[in-house]
Formats: structure tokens, C-alpha cells, sequence
């Protein structure tokens, strides 16, 4: 490890909260010995784990909030009674005083985006933030925004997705240049939403520091045509669930076949192993955990439902994005952005709409 580094952890976020944040944390423990983590939550219940894992206790620092925030609150009434005293505004705000250098937390998405915002504010040339999750592909991972942050993005904000989203893979997957595509209900250049092709043409004619592939299709995702897929929040989502929900009827297929028969049983025995790889790489958990991108500082949102390995993976996430110093990362790609601006980057975007 490149320094010390501390991890905030919303220690009652998600569906279970202690019972399966600290067991997920004591496998990031394990896969991060130098890692120490200050968790936030119901010091009774967050203790009673510990105590089964002298190891991880040991490296963590426990503050007692008396508010968890539910899976069902709105987020303005999330800010509103948990507001300096919630177990996720704490691991927020710890990242804000310098406490931690990255939190996560699988509770409530809405009101940890609210919260965020509030806390910690957006960049310097961004708009709104986005929320990045990585997708398995046929060529590995690629990563996707915005899953859920942003309904609606103008194209500029589809610009600054590009530039966000390139340099978080970078730091995940160490190229140079990943390509970014644009999802786009076609590769030609006539069709797609408004904001779509303006942010296309942008992105063709700007001397940002990305490798545009141009505009791909829904089985592009799969494919891994590009490292960096750029979309608005509300088609990610349903293309992230989608995807979930595909691999979950896969999965169901392939238990129901593999036990039809006294010879599918023997099938299975023989193909086991590769079976047992294709579950892994279906399994939402080995992917867990979403950065939320373009904040003054590092949030992963976990799945709420996730399992122990799930919330491990996400805290990998969190580990990763936090050594790399990926904030200061896109601060200088985004330095790019004040530059389009300058030249006129408006005047030309209405140009482009009404085209």
C-alpha cells in the first residue's frame, strides 16, 4: 500500500446491516491487512460482530449514531432526520474531514447521493454527479454511467460522464486510453435523442483526453466493445437490472436442467468446474459496488441485498479508487471541460441541437 489509508463504512446500511457488513469487512480485511476502517453505526450491534473477528476489530475504529437510515426513507426525509447524526451521514463526513479517504455504504441510494451532494458538493465543471458500476463483459469488465444518479442529462453532462468514466478505468483496469462508446439505439449518426447526438459530435470535435469509439448498441454492453460505457441514469438503471435479472434466470435455467435426469446429474458432475465458473461470473456480488463520480471526494454505494462477499467486493472498490487518488484524477481531465467552455462550448452545443 502506497500509504495508510482508512475506509469509512455506514456500518447499519442495506438489508442487514452489521450482520453481514462486518463479516463482508472482515473479508476485505483479509485481502487488505494495511486497510483500517472507522464504522459508523449501532455500537452494540456493530461490536457483537466484531467480536467474532478479533483480527478486523482490531484494525477498526467503531463511533456509536444513534439514526440508521431505512431503505425506504426519501431522501429529503433521510437529510432531514438524519442529519449529522445518521450512521451514513457520519461515514460521508468523514471523508469531507479527512478522517477516511473513501466511505461505503449499501443503505438507502437516494438519500446517499442526497447526502453526498450536500456534504461534500460537485467538482469544478460538473453539473451532476453519476453513479459508475462495473459490467461484466465477454472481454473482462467495462464500466458504465450513469446507473441511476442522473434522469434526463443534457449533453453536456453526457460530456462529462465520457470524462469521468474514462478516468475511472483507467485506474481500474490501467490503460492508457480506454475507448468510450455512447448507447445509442443505433451506431448511425442520425438516430438517438437530441442530447445524445449533440454530446457525440462534442466528443468527436473536442480535444479531450479520451478515445471516442462513437455511438453503440445494447449488445455492445455484453460484447465489451468499449471500456467506458456512457449513458443517463435512467436507461443505465434498467440496463444494469436487466442484466441482473438475466443472469438470475440463467442461473435458474441451468439448476433446472442440470437436475432433470440421472444423466444431466452425471453432466454436471463432469462439467462442475465450469460450471462453478460460469455461476461466479454471473454472481452480482463479485461485481458489487458503484462509485458515485464527480464529488469532491470518494463514495462506493454497495447493493442493499448484497451477501457478505458482495459488501467485500464493494469495500475492493473502495480500497482501489482510494489508493489511486482518483479524485485528483478527474480534476485534471476535467480541467479540459473549463476549456470547451471558454471557447464557446454552448453556443456551438444549441447549434448542434437544432440540426
Amino acid at each position: 500500500m502506497a500509504r495508510d489509508l482508512t475506509i469509512a463504512i455506514d456500518g447499519m446500511g442495506g438489508d442487514f446491516g452489521p450482520s453481514v457488513v462486518i463479516p463482508g469487512a472482515e473479508i476485505a480485511h483479509v485481502r487488505h491487512p494495511d486497510v483500517r476502517f472507522l464504522i459508523f453505526g449501532d455500537e452494540t450491534e456493530i461490536r457483537t460482530e466484531l467480536e467474532k473477528t478479533p483480527k478486523l476489530a482490531d484494525a477498526s475504529t467503531v463511533v456509536h449514531t444513534d439514526v440508521s437510515i431505512s431503505m425506504n426513507d426519501k431522501p429529503s426525509q433521510a437529510l432531514r432526520r438524519g442529519r449529522k447524526t445518521s450512521s451514513m451521514w457520519r461515514a460521508i463526513d468523514s471523508v469531507k474531514q479527512g478522517d477516511a479517504q473513501a466511505a461505503m455504504s449499501a443503505g438507502n441510494t437516494g438519500a446517499l447521493m442526497a447526502m453526498s451532494k450536500v456534504i461534500l458538493k460537485t467538482m469544478p465543471n460538473i453539473d451532476r454527479p453519476a453513479l459508475a458500476a462495473l459490467i461484466p463483459t465477454m472481454r473482462g469488465e467495462s464500466v458504465m454511467l450513469d446507473c441511476g444518479a442522473t434522469i434526463g442529462p443534457e449533453s453536456k453532462q453526457l460530456v462529462q460522464f465520457a470524462v469521468m468514466g474514462e478516468a475511472y478505468a483507467k485506474v481500474l483496469f490501467g490503460f492508457d486510453k480506454p475507448s468510450v462508446g455512447l448507447l445509442n439505439i443505433g451506431e448511425e449518426e442520425m438516430k438517438g435523442t437530441e442530447s445524445v447526438k449533440a454530446a457525440a459530435q462534442m466528443l468527436r470535435e473536442s480535444n479531450l483526453p479520451i478515445h471516442f469509439h462513437g455511438f453503440i448498441e445494447g449488445d455492445d454492453i455484453a460484447k465489451g466493445t468499449v471500456d467506458v460505457v456512457v449513458t443517463d441514469g435512467f436507461t443505465g438503471n434498467v440496463a444494469v437490472k436487466t442484466a441482473e435479472g438475466t443472469a438470475r434466470l440463467m442461473s435458474s435455467y441451468l439448476r433446472e436442467g442440470m437436475t432433470r435426469s440421472i444423466f444431466s446429474k452425471l453432466g454436471y458432475l463432469l462439467a462442475q468446474t465450469a460450471f462453478n465458473m460460469l455461476r461466479d461470473r454471473l454472481d452480482p456480488n463479485v461485481h458489487n459496488g458503484g462509485l458515485f463520480m464527480g464529488l469532491n471526494g470518494l463514495i462506493v454505494k454497495s447493493h442493499g441485498g448484497a451477501n457478505a462477499a458482495g459488501i467485500a467486493s464493494a469495500l475492493d472498490t473502495t480500497v482501489d479508487v482510494a489508493s489511486a487518488d482518483l479524485v485528483q484524477k478527474i480534476a485534471a481531465d476535467l480541467a479540459h471541460l473549463g476549456d470547451m467552455d471558454e471557447e464557446g462550448d454552448g453556443e456551438h452545443q444549441n447549434k448542434v441541437v437544432a440540426t
